[in-house]
């Protein structure tokens, strides 16, 4: 009898269809594995990506690896650059953009997983 391995190597991420630009490539998670305790996925927004303004039902902490991200959060304006992170709690209006000329890698982890149920963008 074969013993259960205790871990999972993920090396063939879900690529999440997007119309934006944007690439999403998320390792664990409700798209990748059915798992709506936390998502964690790998983003590549390109320069001049806007989403519209969001409520989510989750937190959301973001680190980014390249490049920067803008951030809206209840009105206040926050750039982050390499090297820097946040937590963003659930339930705040928020808006993710990168106005700058340079895409932006980063990690995003939500919890719990990111669902487009509970993201409440605004005009969808």
């Amino acid at each position: 009898m074969q013993k259960k391995k205790k871990y999972i190597i993920q090396d063939a991420p879900f690529v999440i269809p997007t119309t934006d630009g944007k690439v999403i490539k998320e390792h664990f998670g409700n798209a990748s594995q059915g798992n709506s305790q936390i998502s964690i996925a790998h983003m590549v927004a390109p320069a001049g990506w806007s989403e519209p303004f969001q409520t989510p039902e989750f937190e959301e902490y973001t680190f980014i690896i390249k490049g920067k991200k803008q951030f809206i959060i209840d009105g206040e304006e926050i750039v982050l650059e390499a090297g820097q992170s946040i937590k963003i709690e659930k339930n705040t209006r928020v808006q993710y953009s990168n106005p700058f000329t340079e895409p932006c890698v980063y990690l995003a982890i939500c919890l719990p997983a990111f669902s487009i149920n509970l993201v409440n963008r605004e005009g969808e």
